[in-house]
C-alpha cells in the first residue's frame, strides 16, 4: 500500500475479528512485519480458534493493522515466564498474551497500534474483568520500535531471554514485556537501572533506582539479577530491570538523584 496516508485515516479506521477469508492477506502482513516464519497451522488457528482474540483493524475496507492475543489461565503460562505474576494469586487467575500486533508501515504514527491494544484491553475487561492480572508479550531486543511503543504504554521489561528466537537458523535474544493490571504485580520488587550504555556488576550496584526513581539502594546480597550479555560481564543498556528478591523488605531507603529522563518519538 503506497498511497498517502492523511492525519484523519484514524477516523476512518473499523475494527472486526479475522476471519479464515484473511488467511492469505495475514500471511502476507506478517512477512513484511516480522522475521520469524509461522507455521501454516498458526494462521489457521489465529482465524477460526475462540481461544484467541484476533482482531483486524481496515481502512476502507483493507486490513491496515492487527492484533492477536489469547487469554488463558497463569497455569497455562510457559516456564520462561512461569515467574510473570506473584504466587499469591489463585491458580484460576488469569494473563493476556500478545501473540502479534504490527501495523502497515504506511499507518504507523496514527495511533491504529493504540486503538488496537486498547481493544484488547476493552475486551479483557468485558471477558475476563478483574480476573486477569497481566498482559505480557516477547520482543527482540534488537526491535527499538516496538521496544519504545511499549515502554510508552506502561508496560515494563520482566525478563531478558537469551537465544529465545530462532531467526533463519540464527539465535537471537529476547526481552519478556508485562503490563500489570487489576491489582496484579510480580513476585519481586522490581529495581530500574536507567543507562544509556552496557554496564558491568560494580556500576550496577552503584546505579540502582527503586521503581520510578524515588528511591536507590545498593543491591543487597543474594540479589537475583538478570544474566549478562552472552560471552560478556556486561549488562545490555537502556532499561535494565533487576528482581529484588523479597527477603528485603520495607527498610528505609535513602533518597536518589532524579533518575535520567528518556525522549520517546
Amino acid at each position: 500500500m503506497t498511497e498517502v496516508v492523511p492525519s484523519s485515516a484514524l477516523s476512518e479506521v473499523s475494527l472486526r475479528l479475522l476471519c479464515h477469508d484473511d488467511i492469505d492477506t495475514v500471511k502476507h502482513l506478517c512477512g513484511d512485519w516480522f522475521p520469524i516464519e509461522y507455521p501454516d497451522s498458526w494462521y489457521r488457528d489465529i482465524t477460526s480458534n475462540k481461544k484467541f482474540f484476533s482482531l483486524a483493524a481496515t481502512y476502507r475496507g483493507a486490513i491496515v493493522g492487527m492484533i492477536v492475543a489469547e487469554i488463558k489461565n497463569r497455569t497455562k503460562i510457559h516456564k520462561e515466564d512461569g515467574d510473570i505474576l506473584a504466587s499469591s494469586f489463585s491458580v484460576d487467575t488469569q494473563v493476556a498474551y500478545i501473540l502479534s500486533l504490527g501495523v502497515v508501515k504506511e499507518f504507523r504514527k496514527h495511533g491504529i497500534g493504540s486503538l488496537l491494544l486498547e481493544s484488547l484491553k476493552d475486551h479483557i475487561s468485558t471477558t475476563a474483568q478483574d480476573h486477569c492480572k497481566a498482559i505480557y508479550l516477547h520482543v527482540l531486543t534488537t526491535n527499538n520500535t516496538a521496544i519504545n511503543f511499549y515502554e510508552n504504554r506502561d508496560f515494563r521489561q520482566h525478563h531478558y531471554l537469551p537465544y529465545y528466537y530462532s531467526i533463519r537458523g540464527v539465535l537471537k535474544d529476547g526481552f519478556t514485556y508485562v503490563l500489570y493490571i487489576n491489582g496484579g504485580h510480580p513476585p519481586w520488587t522490581i529495581l530500574l537501572v536507567a543507562t544509556c550504555r552496557p554496564i558491568s556488576l560494580p556500576q550496577l550496584q552503584a546505579r540502582c533506582y527503586a521503581g520510578s526513581g524515588a528511591e536507590c539502594a545498593l543491591l543487597p546480597p543474594g540479589v537475583l539479577v538478570l544474566p549478562p550479555c552472552p560471552g560478556t560481564t556486561q549488562w545490555p543498556g537502556r532499561h535494565v530491570y533487576i528482581h529484588w528478591e523479597r527477603a528485603l523488605q520495607a527498610s528505609p531507603l535513602p533518597p536518589a538523584p532524579s533518575a535520567p529522563s528518556h525522549k520517546m518519538d
